[in-house]
């Protein structure tokens, strides 16, 4: 057990440093492509963060051996959009309100292109509602929907990459952790930096998840339990760490940016990968789980929509997971 908590700390510690320099460099890389800061979270930031989650689900449900293997796939596939919906989002608020003071934020106003915003939210929103549509009903032809949902987020990436930001500009980058020195660092070494980072994050966050498992068997936790609430928020943990960094920094359109687009990636890739190889049924927790995430998206979007978001009403969605967790904990052990 002493080794599990340590290897649980370990790697919680490589995760955030790791995190720090993929941020670092995926701000040079978005630069180096001439993106702007909203694009560089959605697509390069959120593609990067994404790769870990999507691998749990595409080795669970295309080697899963058993129904129960498979289940974990279909579990991440719906745990990972609750997350990010909730604790991510929550986190920003969090962030933003705890730094006021250093980032000169008395009014609390999160600085964002709240439109862009609202029309991701509503983008997700209507993916993830024929998500949990076809999880209630069966027939011949549903492995085929799955390519749908790749399109899908072929087109996201496509209207990300044409977008242009209206909001503010970010504050100036910080120089390249591998180039200190350098005021324009070549592109191999900005490369080299984001590969590596993502390389470490992909590694820790499977040490991570594989010692929050063995802490849930060593206090006799129902296996459920801890794949539909531990592990989803442990294989979300980089998009949250990357939030707080760049909340830190004051570059919460990044922040918020990386979670959209890891929420899109969420809904789709993962989905059409358990789609292909799974019934994609849902059971009581996994329904549960898919209406909590759209009633926190809906409050998402009225949020941006209204053009003016305080810090601290982010706050409120966080408390949705509490309720889920609550939720699966009755469900499974009473």
């Amino acid at each position: 057990m002493l080794l599990t908590l340590c290897l649980f700390l370990v790697s919680a510690g490589a995760i955030y440093l790791a995190c720090e320099y993929f941020v670092n460099g995926i701000e040079w890389l978005g630069r180096k492509l001439s993106l702007g800061a909203t694009a560089t979270g959605t697509v390069l930031a959120a593609f990067g963060t994404a790769l870990p989650e999507s691998a749990v689900t595409f080795v669970a449900v295309i080697f899963g051996k058993t129904p129960e293997a498979r289940d974990i796939g279909v579990g991440a596939a719906m745990g990972g959009p609750l997350v990010l919906a909730t604790i991510a989002y929550a986190v920003v608020g969090i962030a933003l309100w705890r730094n006021r003071a250093r980032l000169r934020r008395a009014d609390m106003q999160v600085r964002v292109d709240h439109q862009r915003l609202a029309r991701d939210q509503a983008w997700f929103l209507a993916i993830f509602a024929v998500k949990v549509g076809l999880g209630l009903v069966a027939f011949a032809l549903k492995p085929w929907l799955g390519v749908l949902f790749l399109l899908a987020y072929a087109l996201y990436v496509w209207r990300e990459m044409r977008s242009v930001d209206t909001a503010p500009a970010e504050e100036s980058l910080e120089p390249l952790k591998l180039r200190p020195h350098q005021a324009e660092p070549a592109m191999r070494w900005v490369a080299a930096q984001t590969v590596a980072a993502l390389v470490v994050i992909a590694v820790a966050s499977r040490v991570f998840v594989g010692q929050l498992e063995a802490i849930g068997l060593a206090l006799a936790l129902p296996p459920h339990l801890v794949a539909l609430v531990l592990s989803p928020v442990a294989t979300e943990l980089p998009e949250t760490l990357n939030a707080l960094i760049w909340v830190r920094q004051g570059k919460e359109r990044l922040a918020l940016a990386n979670i959209s687009g890891a929420m899109m990636i969420q809904a789709t890739i993962p989905s059409a990968l358990a789609i292909f190889a799974t019934p994609w049924l849902f059971d009581t927790p996994l329904i549960v789980s898919g209406a909590l995430t759209a009633a926190a998206i809906v409050y998402l979007w009225w949020l941006f929509r209204r053009g003016r978001v305080d810090a601290r009403w982010l706050l409120p969605v966080g408390l949705l997971y509490g309720v889920f967790a609550a939720y699966v904990g009755w469900h499974f052990i009473r």
